[in-house]
């Protein structure tokens, strides 16, 4: 039996907003309405859909079926783009990026791109095409020049990263210059338990079995505040601490010693159509934003 779309679009209402009263007041009907519509669907397709709780979830089925409301949504709207006197609400993309990349660079290309809702799930880029693997993005910025099944990619360029602290942090830790003794026991900032940066940049300088004390803080501009505070040292984006680089706040732990990230942009192939401003909006940006990845052309398109 086919699906109705009004069931499809209270089953993905439910799950983003989290309650059958927020979906009903984003759909303009009354909560009992969504109830039975959501009743309906699960009638329809046999299996429970929704797990009832504070706030609601989906059952693998029903976050499936949600994502794929949200896809044909999107595909309509790019078909009937311009069609006069369409009453259209925006369609939603799911996006995977990391915060790195949301706090310097990315947020201006989502901008560019009118008539889109975005869903941002915040991941490392080492494992960001996870959410693409599964099925639960439209689209990623990934550290992978290796497409996701379904995908296409396109390099984006570098983002440099500095390892960054405060003058009165090395002056306690680095007080006679920088080793490898003085490095495994100053205090690390570290993203998440993904987050590796600071481990590749110490190995790259000789450290092994590199194991300091962490202090965990999942926050980009937090990152650079706890440096900027002495709380340890950390891998921060260039971009985002380049003022406080240039007057002395902050100071690299190696001069001249950065560590640059290539990032890709992956789209799931089927959507690729539908999501072309956005993906143009995302490389442009990028090519202005991001350093040109060494020995990739930025014109270069991977399929798989």
């Amino acid at each position: 039996m086919p699906l109705d779309p009004h069931q499809l679009a209270a089953l993905s209402a439910v799950l983003r907003l989290g309650s059958f009263d927020a979906a009903a007041a984003a759909l303009r009907v009354t909560p009992s309405a969504v109830s039975q519509r959501i009743k309906a669907l699960e009638e329809n397709v046999g299996t429970t859909l929704v797990h009832r709780g504070q706030p609601c979830t989906g059952t693998e089925t029903g976050a499936r079926l949600a994502r794929h409301a949200e896809d044909v949504a999107l595909l309509e709207a790019q078909a009937l783009a311009g069609v006069a006197g369409r009453n259209e609400t925006a369609p939603r993309v799911s996006l995977a990026v990391p915060a790195d990349s949301l706090a310097t660079w990315l947020i201006p290309a989502l901008a560019q791109v009118e008539g889109l809702l975005f869903d941002l799930v915040l991941d490392d880029q080492d494992t960001s095409d996870d959410w693409l693997r599964r099925g639960e993005v439209n689209a990623a910025v990934t550290g992978h020049a290796r497409a996701a099944p379904g995908c296409d990619v396109h390099p984006l360029g570098s983002l440099r990263y500095v390892a960054t602290a405060s003058p009165d942090f090395m002056a306690r830790y680095f007080g006679g210059g920088f080793s490898l003794d003085a490095l495994a026991a100053a205090p690390l900032l570290v993203f998440n338990p993904k987050d590796r940066l600071q481990h590749r940049w110490a190995e790259a300088r000789g450290a092994r079995r590199f194991h300091p004390p962490v202090h965990h803080l999942p926050s980009s501009h937090g990152f650079a505040d706890a440096a900027l505070c002495g709380l340890g040292w950390g891998m921060n984006p260039l971009a985002l601490v380049a003022d406080h680089l240039a007057r002395g706040a902050l100071v690299p732990l190696v001069p001249d010693a950065p560590l640059d990230v290539p990032l890709f942009w992956q789209v799931t192939r089927v959507m690729a159509p539908a999501l072309k401003p956005l993906t143009d909006a995302v490389r442009k940006n990028a090519s202005w934003c991001l350093r040109p990845a060494s020995g990739t052309p930025m014109s270069q398109k991977v399929h798989k």
